[in-house]
């Protein structure tokens, strides 16, 4: 189920999915039909994302607009800060309508600069956020 507002979440965010080459090896199956059951048309179009390193369990958050594609660069090594840090897990991701609501709810979770807010987030313990000022 998607709250509507001016984000997409995904309920029950704990995803337990790994990317690999070969696209989304995930035990939860409502990512698979999440991303395998949308007409193509009605496509999200950006997300914000949090990888969790299997390495040393440390958080990445980060925002694009094809996850799949930029899971595969961050596990083929491509990203300067995650490529010593794989393998890596999606652990969340919101869908929102534009690049710069992406960018905006990239940088209000990176500024909590809060392990345990990334925690809770993931958890779905953090339900709901407001655009600053409004």
């Amino acid at each position: 189920m998607f709250l509507r507002r001016r984000v997409r979440v995904v309920e029950g965010a704990r995803l337990e999915s790994v990317y690999t080459r070969k696209g989304i090896a995930s035990s939860n199956l409502a990512v698979s039909a999440y991303f395998f059951s949308m007409p193509p048309g009605d496509s999200p179009k950006f997300y914000v994302y949090i990888l969790q390193s299997l390495k040393d369990f440390s958080f990445y958050v980060g925002q694009c607009d094809d996850l799949d594609r930029r899971m595969s660069k961050h596990n083929d090594g491509f990203s300067k800060y995650t490529a010593s840090k794989r393998p890596l897990r999606l652990v969340y991701f919101e869908v929102l309508d534009s690049r710069s609501d992406a960018i905006k709810r990239e940088n209000a979770i990176k500024k909590m600069k809060s392990r345990k807010y990334i925690e809770a987030l993931i958890a779905n313990k953090v339900e709901k956020w407001t655009w600053p000022g409004g």
